[in-house]
């Protein structure tokens, strides 16, 4: 997924470095430059991997673009003081292939690596959105890579671990057999419980919205190291939706 990219060669090049690592899916989110995906800089960079470009989905927030994920990877350049965990690129990918499978019944378990931005890279907002961190340990003297640099580098992780697990490499995000029985929670169920939860915390006056000295940061952060499942979403939405109704009565 790329998100609010700059450069038509930029998502060709990403087009191209996905395909040569056997996947097929590619979402951009809120390109700076619509139908992105015809330009003829696109379909140059994409050099043989048309098809992937062509058949990239657009779509206007990573939130749209993240509904039904199970498992998603944000590259980031820098350390942030909130989100999710941050892990190697090879520890991440590895984690990642243990969502493959964990979804709901015919909806097999999804996963995504999400970049941001050539110029400032993914917002807070976003990241915390993700289930896992990324940073590429490039020469501190000159760490600048380019975006499809960056998605090449991942791609070939995921790939290294799908195949190491024995895996059928699958389009990004990725689905297979499932693997366990025990469904995870996806992105947008999660959010949704962020949501809810939130409502409830504010209500409760334990949040206070004027002043909310990163309250709800932190405890995406809490919940992102356990990986919620789809049961224990429901769990918490179920505190929430009570703690509003005993508050009404």
């Amino acid at each position: 997924m790329l998100v609010e990219p700059s450069h038509p060669g930029n998502v060709g090049a990403a087009a191209r470095a996905l395909k040569t690592m056997g996947f097929s899916r590619l979402v951009v989110v809120a390109p700076k430059i619509a139908f992105v995906t015809r330009e003829p800089e696109a379909i140059a960079m994409a050099s043989g991997a048309d098809d992937v470009l062509a058949s990239a989905q657009v779509v206007e927030t990573l939130a749209d673009a993240l509904t039904g994920v199970h498992w998603s990877i944000a590259l980031t350049a820098r350390s942030r003081e909130y989100g999710p965990p941050q892990m190697a690129p090879r520890a991440a990918a590895e984690k990642a292939c243990e969502f493959v499978g964990r979804g709901h019944v015919g909806n097999s378990g999804t996963i995504a690596l999400v970049f941001g931005n050539e110029r400032v890279g993914l917002s807070n907002a976003d990241v915390e959105r993700c289930s896992a961190l990324a940073h590429i340990p490039a020469n501190p003297a000159y760490s600048s890579l380019n975006l499809a640099q960056a998605v090449q580098v991942l791609a070939y992780e995921l790939r290294l671990a799908l195949l190491g697990r024995g895996d059928a490499m699958p389009a990004i995000p990725a689905t297979a057999s499932p693997t366990t029985s025990v469904p995870s929670a996806s992105s947008d169920e999660i959010e949704g419980m962020y949501m809810h939860l939130e409502q409830a915390l504010v209500e409760l006056d334990f949040l206070d919205p004027a002043n909310p000295k990163k309250l709800m940061s932190r405890l995406r952060r809490l919940f992102s190291r356990s990986g919620l499942e789809h049961e224990e979403v429901n769990i918490l939405r179920g505190i929430a939706k009570h703690i509003l109704l005993k508050i009404k009565r």
